[in-house]
């Protein structure tokens, strides 16, 4: 058993219109899932026989839904070669609300360029959220990802790290063609 807690104003996406998207969780995976909507705690419950990586997805998922991902982007976390990532931006500008910003602007960028251009680089999905900014991305690109994004936090200049994914997508894809 497994437990999740996400912000009360996610628990509504989370359970979806008659409680479609709870359902075809739960029908996908083979998993119980209870909601609180009271305190926003989520339970995810094994049956029997399952394959523990399913209760490590699933936990993803409920966590993409409550960090503002649409469920549709967030199921895409039941395939194998999907990973799931949250940076804390207290952790790159501290509990400062004006920091906060500052770091979420730079990450959205002007009519949110920056968070297009990363996106279409990497094939990956991006959500800004409270405090917070977390990725879906294929296992492969994630790393590049990551760092990209720390990168851009740290205060690095947005040509530079466009320059570094462009060079990281472009080795990766070299590695996969075998050269």
């Amino acid at each position: 058993m497994r437990y999740v807690k996400i912000p009360l104003e996610r628990i509504g996406v989370l359970i979806g219109h008659n409680g479609e998207i709870k359902d075809d969780l739960m029908k996908m995976t083979g998993l119980d899932i209870n909601i609180n909507s009271e305190d926003g705690e989520v339970e995810i419950c094994e049956r029997d026989d399952k394959d523990p990586l399913v209760m490590l997805k699933t936990e993803n998922v409920v966590r993409a839904i409550g960090r503002g991902f649409s469920p549709k982007k967030a199921f895409l976390l039941l395939d194998d070669e999907m990973d799931f990532y949250i940076f804390d931006l207290h952790d790159y500008g501290g509990k400062k609300l004006s920091h906060l910003r500052r770091l979420k602007s730079r990450m959205i960028g002007k009519n949110g360029k920056t968070k297009h251009v990363i996106e279409e680089l990497t094939n990956s999905k991006i959500s800004i959220y409270g405090h917070t900014i977390s990725i879906i991305s294929n296992t492969l690109k994630i790393d590049s990802l990551k760092r990209a994004i720390d990168m851009l936090l740290s205060g690095s200049k947005h040509a530079s790290v466009y320059k570094f994914l462009e060079k990281q997508m472009k080795e990766l894809k070299k590695q996969q063609l075998g050269f």
